[in-house]
């Protein structure tokens, strides 16, 4: 996580952040983040958000980055990181289901989960819920993630307008999360990546204070751990009411053409 520096920016690197903070609005901390690195380019970052209102949270959020971690460090290297990354996080969700069964405190826990690993030259990511997966490349900000909420699906069958769903009464309201059912309904995201590329992913908390304009105007020309220090701030100051948790995962160099999968679609794609 070292700064890029004129005689190290040409080497293939992952480079990565995480930060996660209370927010003005409450005193515990519902989210939850964490990373796994296999070696400086292949890592993986997962970032939680547990359903507020709800007893259990923080236990529901915690467990679904821990258990994703364990489990895809433990599975075999053969299996490939889409799919390592797939059955981890389903993993997840069937601990916090099955706590949740036999707990009767915690019967009705959930959590978000965004989940990626970046290797050789491409992100697979796994995602449910409403925390986002950005990427920002050339002097722009693109969502990859959809969010699962009421809002969200009304937004994409054209019921709802962007500019209605900000204060929309169920902008919050999870369609899709871990923890409710044995199996859980997953997006599954590939893209390739190059070098000078960014990957933010935040729980809504962030995001619904700070726009895409203001994200990427706030990570502009930063390095992983001031972008993530100056995204907290940035939401504090607008006094956010939520939990909000960040992770940035910044791509130096080329991914080397004889990386494989990661190499070719670079090249196809032309990045």
């Amino acid at each position: 996580m070292t700064r890029p520096t004129e005689e190290n920016l040409d080497e293939w690197e992952v480079r990565f952040a995480t930060r996660s903070d209370s927010g003005n609005g409450r005193a515990d901390n519902e989210d939850a983040c964490g990373t796994y690195v296999v070696d400086p380019t292949h890592v993986l970052v997962a970032v939680a958000d547990g359903v507020s209102g709800e007893e259990g949270g923080e236990v529901a959020s915690r467990t679904a980055v821990d258990v994703t971690l364990r489990t895809y460090a433990e599975s075999a290297a053969k299996w490939g990181p889409a799919r390592r990354l797939y059955r981890a996080a389903q993993q997840a969700n069937i601990e916090i289901y099955d706590r949740a069964v036999v707990v009767t405190e915690l019967r009705r826990m959930s959590t978000t989960l965004t989940a990626l690993v970046v290797e050789s030259g491409v992100v697979h990511a796994a995602h449910v819920g409403d925390s986002r997966l950005y990427l920002i490349r050339g002097g722009r900000i693109e969502q990859k993630t959809k969010d699962h909420t009421v809002t969200g699906e009304k937004r994409r069958m054209g019921l709802l307008s962007a500019e209605r769903a900000k204060d929309h009464a169920e902008r919050s309201t999870l369609t899709r999360c871990l923890g409710r059912e044995l199996i859980a309904a997953l997006d599954r995201i590939t893209f390739a990546v190059a070098g000078g590329d960014m990957l933010l992913v935040c729980s809504d908390g962030l995001y619904n204070v700070l726009d895409d304009d203001m994200l990427l105007q706030v990570t502009t020309g930063k390095d992983a751990p001031q972008a993530c220090e100056d995204l907290i701030n940035a939401a504090n100051a607008r006094t956010t009411p939520d939990n909000l948790t960040v992770a940035v995962v910044q791509i130096t160099g080329q991914p080397p053409e004889s990386q494989g999968l990661g190499g070719r679609i670079a090249k196809l794609l032309g990045l």
